[in-house]
């Protein structure tokens, strides 16, 4: 676990996750997670986005990446998604990674709140 995201859960009663599910072209998933990786992680981390975990399935589903943020509040999320989604350097990078076609084809997301007997709060 990131030093940030257990600072805020050491300060926080209950958190809010957030699980998104980018079901991902055919044959682009190197071109996401390199995306993400380099580019998009950064511009997150400075709107201060908490990530918890990326996946990808092994089993199941294939061309999928599921990964879990941690928000402090609804109000929290809100602001910094809107932040993020329209930030200049987002944008761009977004256009030019994506000059010969989409890299995701669905985004799915869930908003959860662990229960008093989970391991997560």
């Amino acid at each position: 676990m990131n030093q940030a995201l257990q600072d805020v859960i050491e300060h926080r009663e209950h958190m809010i996750y957030e699980l998104r599910v980018y079901r991902v072209v055919q044959g682009r998933m190197a071109d996401l997670l390199a995306r993400f990786e380099h580019q998009t992680l950064p511009i997150m981390a400075r709107h201060g986005f908490l990530q918890a975990g990326f996946w990808t399935t092994i089993v199941g589903r294939s061309e999928q990446l599921t990964y879990l943020l941690a928000w402090g509040s609804l109000a929290q999320r809100q602001e910094q998604w809107a932040a993020f989604e329209s930030d200049a350097e987002w944008l761009a990078i977004r256009k030019s990674t994506e000059e010969n076609g989409p890299l995701i084809f669905e985004i799915e997301s869930s908003l959860l709140r662990p229960k008093n007997f989970s391991a997560v709060k």
